[in-house]
C-alpha cells in the first residue's frame, strides 16, 4: 500500500500481508496509533482507486483510538488515475525497483523500506529540487511552530 502525501509528494510504503479490507485497516491503525492526534492533520483525505481492498469506507475513516472519524475517505472514478495523480507518479516511480507484476512477498521490509526512502530522498522539480522527506520535515516543523505560537498567545482555546 503506497501513501503519498499531497502537498509534500512525501510517501509511505507499506507491505501487506494480502490485499483485504483488513490489512488496509491495520496499516492505516498502525499510523493513528503512530501519529495520535497528527493522524487526522497529516491525513486530512485519502483518496483511492476502487480495489476491493479499499470498499469498506468505515474501516478506513473510523478511528481505532475514538471511535470517531480519523479522515475522510474519497474514491477516484472508474478509469480516473489522474484524480491520483501524485500516488500514480509514485507508484511509476516504485516500478522501477519493483516491476509490475512482481510477487511482492520476495521484497523484504528493509527493501521495502530502503524503496521508500530513496524516492522520498529524491529531488524533485515540483518541489523546486528539494526532496519530498525535506519538504515535508519543513512542513511539518511549521506546525509545531504554530502550534507552540498558539500556545503561548492564549489562542488554542479559542480553536478547539
Amino acid at each position: 500500500m503506497v501513501l503519498t502525501e499531497r502537498k509534500t509528494r512525501n510517501n509511505l510504503i507499506y507491505k501487506m500481508k494480502d490485499k483485504t479490507q483488513i490489512s488496509v485497516g491495520k496499516v492505516l491503525d498502525k499510523l493513528e496509533r503512530k501519529y495520535q492526534h497528527k493522524f487526522k492533520q497529516i491525513f486530512k483525505s485519502i483518496t483511492m482507486d476502487n480495489g476491493y481492498e479499499f470498499v469498506n469506507q468505515n474501516i478506513i475513516e473510523k478511528s481505532v483510538l475514538t471511535k470517531k472519524n480519523r479522515t475522510t475517505a474519497y474514491y477516484a472514478h472508474p478509469y480516473s488515475s489522474w484524480e491520483r495523480g501524485s500516488n500514480e507518479n509514485a507508484n511509476k516511480i516504485i516500478r522501477r525497483f519493483i516491476p509490475k507484476g512482481s510477487d511482492i512477498s520476495k521484497y523484504s521490509e528493509k527493501e521495502i523500506s530502503r524503496i521508500e526512502q530513496w524516492i522520498n530522498n529524491y529531488p524533485r522539480k515540483i518541489l523546486k529540487y528539494k526532496s519530498a522527506i525535506k519538504v515535508y520535515d519543513i512542513e511539518m516543523a511549521g506546525s509545531v511552530i504554530n502550534f507552540v505560537s498558539m500556545v503561548k498567545n492564549n489562542s488554542l482555546m479559542a480553536r478547539i
